[in-house]
C-alpha cells in the first residue's frame, strides 16, 4: 500500500476499529513472506507493547514462534527495563532476547589522548604520516600507532586508555564519537570525533556550500555526534537478529513521530524489502503495521484492551504555569537530539530522575551545551557568557533544558565612550 501525504492524513483520523485492521492485514502479508523467523524489535515503549498484543491476540500461533529482541542500549529508563523483563517472562514463551551493545576488539586511545597525539605530530611535523592525501585521517588506529613512548607511558598513568573488550557504552560513545545534542539529519558525518578533527583541519575537500560551512563551524566548537543510535541501537539488534536467522522484523513504528518516518511510510508502505547477509539470496523484511496510528490511538487501545504498559508513562511534573505534564515516549535516557524544543529528553530527565540527570550534565553535556549556546547566538549575551557549566547547574540547572533560550540572553549597554 503506497499513498499521498494526504491521503495519510486521511487515515490517520480515522477510527480506532479501523486502524486495528489495517494492522492486522499488515501483520498478516508480513507472517505470509516469512520464510525463516519472525521477531519484534521491542523497547519497552507503549507502541511496540501495543504491537506485541496485536500480534498476540490475533495470530497466536505465529506469535508463539515469534522472537522477541528487546533493545537494551544500557541507557534505558529503569522502568521500563523492568517492565520490559517482567514482559518477557510473561509473554515470551522463551524466547525473549537483549540485544546489548558490543565489544572493542584492541586497546584504544581516550579522545583526550588522542587529541595530545594528534599535537604532537603537529608539533613534530610528522602529520602527514597519519593523513591521506586529501589531508583526511587515515584511520583512528593509524594516529594511536604514532604515539611516542613517553606519551603512551603517560596515558597509562592517567587511564586514558580503553581496555581491549571495553564495553561500547554510551559513555564511550560520547568519548569517541560525541554528544547526542542535534538530530540525525544534523549530524552529518559519522566518523570517529578525531577523525573529524583532522577532516575539519587539514581536509582539501570541504565544501564551499554556506550552509555546510555553518555546520562545519558549529562542528569545530561543539563535538556532538549520532553515532550512538547505531553503536548501541540498531548494530547490536542486527546482529543478533543475524544470529537467530530472522527474516521479518516487526516495529512498532508510526508515522506521526516524525516527518522522515512520514516520508518512510509513503514511500514504502507497511512492509518494504531490504537485503541481509545472513540470508543469502532470500529478502529481509521490515514490518510497521502501525503507521497510520497516532498517540491518542496507542492509549485508547491500552484502555479498551486493559494493556500492561511501562510505570515510566504515569511519571511527570507539573511545570511553572501550573500544567502537569508527563512522559510521551521512552528511548534512551541521556538523549539530546530535541534540545531544540521545550520539554524534550533531558529536560524531562532533569524533573523524572534528577541524580541520572545529573550525572550526564556533570560528565561532559553541560559544557557541550554551553558551547551550542554560544556558538549559535546571532547577537547579545546570555548566563552562559558570564559563568561556566559547572556554576550554573548548581545555580540555575533548567537553563540547560533546551537551547536559544531568549529569557536568559540580555545585550550590554556600555553607554557613550570617552
Amino acid at each position: 500500500m503506497f499513498i499521498s501525504f494526504h491521503d495519510l492524513k486521511k487515515e490517520q483520523s480515522r477510527d480506532l476499529d479501523y486502524k486495528i485492521t489495517t494492522a492486522i492485514d499488515a501483520i498478516s502479508s508480513a507472517f505470509d513472506v516469512c520464510k525463516h523467523r519472525a521477531a519484534l524489535a521491542f523497547s519497552g515503549g507503549k507502541d511496540s507493547t501495543v504491537l506485541w498484543h496485536l500480534i498476540r491476540t490475533h495470530f497466536p500461533e505465529q506469535a508463539r514462534r515469534m522472537l522477541i529482541i528487546y533493545g537494551n542500549t544500557g541507557v534505558e529508563y529503569p522502568e521500563c527495563v523492568r517492565f520490559a523483563r517482567q514482559l518477557g517472562k510473561e509473554w515470551g514463551n522463551g524466547s525473549f532476547y537483549e540485544a546489548t551493545p558490543g565489544r572493542t576488539e584492541n586497546e584504544g586511545l581516550r579522545y583526550r589522548a588522542q587529541q595530545e597525539v594528534l599535537q604532537y605530530l603537529i608539533a613534530e611535523g610528522r602529520v602527514h604520516v597519519v593523513l591521506k592525501d586529501d589531508g583526511k585521517l587515515k584511520s583512528t588506529a593509524a594516529l594511536e600507532a604514532a604515539c611516542p613512548r613517553y606519551l603512551r607511558e603517560k596515558f597509562e598513568r592517567e587511564r586514558l586508555f580503553w581496555p581491549a573488550g571495553t564495553r561500547k557504552s554510551y559513555l564511550w560513545c560520547v568519548d569517541q564519537y560525541g554528544w547526542p545534542l542535534f538530530g540525525k539529519a544534523a549530524s552529518k558525518l559519522k566518523a570517529r570525533r578525531i577523525n573529524i578533527d583532522c577532516f575539519l583541519a587539514f581536509s582539501k575537500s570541504i565544501s564551499e556550500d554556506p550552509k555546510l560551512l555553518e555546520y562545519y563551524n558549529l562542528l569545530k566548537k561543539v563535538k556532538f555526534s549520532q553515532a550512538c543510535c547505531d553503536i548501541l541501537k540498531k548494530e547490536p539488534s542486527e546482529r543478533l537478529q543475524a544470529q537467530l536467522g530472522v527474516d521479518v522484523i516487526f516495529k512498532g513504528l508510526m508515522a506521526a513521530e516524525s516527518r522522515q518516518r512520514q516520508i518512510n511510510f509513503v514511500t514504502r508502505g507497511y512492509l518494504f524489502k531490504s537485503s541481509r547477509e545472513h540470508l543469502g539470496d532470500d529478502s529481509f523484511w521490515h514490518a510497521n503495521p502501525l503507521q497510520i496510528w497516532v498517540d491518542d490511538d496507542i492509549w485508547a487501545y491500552i484502555k479498551r484492551f486493559n494493556v500492561p504498559y511501562a510505570p515510566l508513562y504515569d511519571m511527570g511534573w507539573t511545570d511553572k504555569n501550573g500544567v502537569h505534564r508527563k512522559i510521551k515516549r521512552n528511548g534512551c535516557m541521556a538523549c539530546g537530539t530535541d534540545l531544540l524544543f521545550k520539554n524534550n529528553h533531558m529536560a524531562m530527565l532533569r524533573h523524572t530522575h534528577p541524580k541520572q540527570w545529573m550525572f550526564y550534565m556533570r560528565y561532559g553535556m553541560a559544557a557541550e551545551i554551553r558551547k551550542i549556546q554560544l556558538a549559535r547566538r546571532k547577537s547579545g549575551y546570555s548566563l552562559f557568557d558570564m559563568y561556566d557549566a559547572e556554576d550554573l547547574l548548581e545555580t540555575m540547572p533548567c537553563i540547560f533544558d533546551h537551547v536559544d533560550q531568549k529569557e536568559y540572553q540580555f545585550t550590554l549597554d556600555f553607554g557613550e565612550v570617552g
